[in-house]
């Protein structure tokens, strides 16, 4: 595939630190190439309680400043939280911020450590824009451990790797004992890939479900945890709004067609996003998904022709997740999980990428 030989290797253990739900790990053991999640480490105890019934592998639930011992492992995959880089987060004080900003620090923590084969970062493309980053990419040439690795990274869009979604992510791959990281990893949907392959789309994603789903306020309890396909009960006056929004349409159609409808402080901005009360496309990849996704009024997630916003079911296709995959927590705290993950299918290109590369590395041409 990249020009060398390849190697087959039994098995790699993976460490996934800040893992959320898992979307990274769960990648990386699609890629079908020997990664096994082994230990995990999440902060979030309904994240950490999804993580660990998926992949039956222990979690600490906690900070990761209070871990002294990290688990070995040949891979460590994970992204620090991004509140304090992402352009959402920046309503957050300067504190909050200031640590967020510096646990990718504990997560170099653990590959000083472990010193594993590869490790992969993953997070926000503001990230690589940051004095943070800057810091990191000197680390990685001064430091005693981290300058026997290798490096390659840049801003991934997920609907090039056959993810049904634009979604832009900052990756940072790092091999031990490969002096160049080719990158990016082979694209593989879109005008860009090999073979012209399409892009993924809404209406691949969502095939099978239910245009109008039952309306219920269950809990997420353990008879009904796979039950994600629901809707909520729109207000009259919401559902009017959701009906005069067209196929790809947004609040500018809105304001159009039932001007009697829209918000004060929607007619008193003429400009501003597109995206706020806008459908779907059928036939296109997804907006990025977020952890707000059931609330039409923070973007474009309105179904592309059922009157609704997406259900957390349409949500987690859109994200790659399988049915099978089974979320813990509230209505919200999935949501929130859901919204946050890496997109396995994304995640599993990136594993793809870090075996070929370990491999070059077993087989002699890491020079």
């Amino acid at each position: 595939m990249n020009g060398w030989p390849e190697v087959r290797m039994n098995e790699l253990r993976t460490l996934d630190l800040f893992a959320g739900a898992g979307g990274l790990s769960l990648g990386f053991e699609m890629a079908g190439v020997g990664f096994r999640s082994t230990f995990a480490v999440e902060i979030d105890e309904a994240a950490a309680s999804t993580f660990k019934r998926n992949f039956g592998t222990p979690v600490y639930a906690g900070p990761i400043e209070d871990l002294d011992e990290f688990e070995d492992a040949d891979v460590i995959i994970g992204g620090p939280p991004c509140q304090g880089f992402s352009p959402l987060g920046r309503d957050r004080d300067d504190v909050s911020r200031a640590e967020m900003n510096e646990l990718w620090q504990q997560y170099l923590r653990a590959v000083r450590q472990v010193r594993p084969k590869a490790f992969v970062i993953e997070n926000v493309p503001e990230f690589q824009k940051s004095v943070q980053f800057a810091k990191l990419l000197q680390l990685m040439e001064s430091d005693p451990v981290l300058s026997e690795y290798g490096y390659g990274f840049g801003v991934l869009n997920a609907a090039d790797y056959g993810v049904p979604q634009r979604r832009r992510r900052g990756i940072f791959v790092a091999i031990r004992g490969l002096k160049e990281v080719p990158w990016p990893p082979p694209v593989s949907h879109g005008p860009d890939s090999a073979d012209g392959t399409p892009y993924a789309t809404v209406r691949e994603a969502l095939d099978g479900l239910a245009l109008m789903p039952e309306i219920t306020d269950i809990a997420l309890d353990d008879e009904n945890r796979q039950d994600l396909h629901f809707r909520r009960q729109p207000r009259p006056m919401s559902l009017e709004r959701y009906q005069a929004v067209p196929e790809g349409g947004n609040r500018f159609d809105l304001a159009r067609n039932r001007p009697d409808l829209l918000p004060r402080c929607w007619a008193n901005k003429a400009t501003g996003t597109t995206d706020v009360m806008g459908r779907l496309w059928w036939d296109r990849p997804s907006v990025t998904i977020r952890t707000e996704f059931f609330k039409p009024e923070k973007g474009r997630y309105l179904h592309p022709v059922a009157d609704r916003a997406i259900t957390h079911r349409e949500a987690a296709r859109i994200q790659t997740f399988p049915d099978s995959f089974e979320f813990d927590g509230t209505k919200s705290e999935v949501a929130r999980q859901i919204g946050n993950a890496v997109p396995p299918v994304l995640a599993r290109a990136i594993a793809l990428h870090v075996h070929d590369l370990i491999g070059r590395v077993e087989v002699g041409a890491g020079g």
